[in-house]
């Protein structure tokens, strides 16, 4: 198995050859209109995050994220292209520059902010890794999984999660380990393995593609943090950082000010002096970011608010049925929380 160190001192070494070159290259914002598609890396396959159907149509609230990008530049949300990646290839693919922006369930840490030559922007998801187990194991909780064999993904932060979980707990266990998500998930459900963990919004993701859903269950126990973030590359280009942040923290505000697709045509005519500045009617705030006036009011004419989003992909809505609790606004004593547009 391929060292996470390894990788990480490997990375760091690309990070400063990209970050030299990128910044003879101009602009991601001008390469990206250029180029006339915007790259994203994107999952192989998260129901709910990033999934491409069987005619390569892709949607996920990842997927939305980056549409909304698309859409902040060139008012047309179709204009990505979605690059698949492994979670071993997903920082190379940044840091070389084969996609433009990285929204991949990939959490933000000290070490990938630091040492990769990318930049976390925004928390779009915050997360925590959780245990599947069979129901006819008889384990209510991850304290009683004293000797089991684990199964998770290899090159991961839930792979080191899982070491710091049981060391701490004084629990032995056994890990087994693999490639892909997909192969952890098939491992597990032949039994290769009496546990199977990863971020708790993946669990709920991989037990729907699982035979018989309603034999497995997942733990209470949430074991880590895991702020599910967009990255860019860490070339200096403020610019396009800016954009990507703001592109989430668009959606948030719109959500926040009761602004959405379907009464955005209505909110235009809105006297609220926060609403007018939101979607461009006042005030000229999108040319600090070089994009028209109305850059958010695109967003939300054709992506929504953040709530729209989480609800169709993977809330309320949609299969996974997963409640906002700590993706909920501030103001509803949730984590998300996103700077005034002013």
């Amino acid at each position: 198995m391929k060292s996470i160190m390894t990788g990480l001192v490997a990375g760091a070494a690309l990070a400063l050859t990209v970050t030299a070159a990128s910044a003879q290259q101009g602009s991601t914002l001008a390469q990206v209109k250029q180029r006339g598609v915007l790259n994203c890396g994107a999952n192989t396959g998260l129901a709910g995050f990033g999934v491409p159907d069987a005619q390569g149509n892709w949607s996920g609230l990842d997927v939305d994220y980056c549409r909304a990008v698309a859409a902040a530049i060139f008012d047309d949300p179709t204009k990505v292209r979605f690059v698949p990646l492994t979670a071993q290839a997903r920082f190379t693919a940044l840091q070389s520059g084969e996609v433009d922006i990285l929204v991949r369930n990939s959490t933000w840490t000290m070490t990938r902010d630091t040492t990769l030559g990318i930049t976390f922007v925004a928390t779009n998801y915050y997360d925590g890794q959780g245990f599947m187990v069979r129901k006819s194991l008889g384990v209510t909780s991850a304290l009683k999984l004293e000797g089991a064999q684990v199964c998770t993904q290899q090159g991961t932060t839930t792979e080191l999660n899982l070491a710091d979980f049981f060391r701490k707990n004084n629990l032995k266990y056994t890990p087994v380990t693999f490639a892909t998500a997909d192969e952890t998930r098939s491992a597990y459900e032949a039994g290769r393995c009496d546990a199977f963990t990863t971020d708790a919004s993946g669990l709920y993701s991989e037990r729907l593609k699982l035979s018989k859903v309603d034999d497995h269950i997942i733990l209470p126990e949430v074991i880590s943090k895991e702020p599910l973030a967009s990255a860019v590359r860490a070339n200096g280009d403020t610019q396009w950082a800016n954009i990507v942040k703001w592109t989430h923290y668009a959606m948030l505000n719109a959500e926040e000010l009761g602004v959405s697709r379907a009464n955005i045509a209505q909110s235009m005519q809105s006297t609220n002096p926060e609403i007018r500045r939101l979607l461009g009617v006042e005030a000229k705030l999108g040319e600090g970011l070089g994009l028209t006036n109305d850059w958010a009011a695109r967003i939300i004419r054709h992506v929504g608010n953040y709530s729209e989003s989480f609800e169709r992909n993977i809330g309320a809505g949609s299969p996974l049925k997963i409640s906002r609790s700590v993706n909920a606004l501030w103001s509803n004593g949730g984590l998300q929380y996103a700077p005034p547009i002013r």
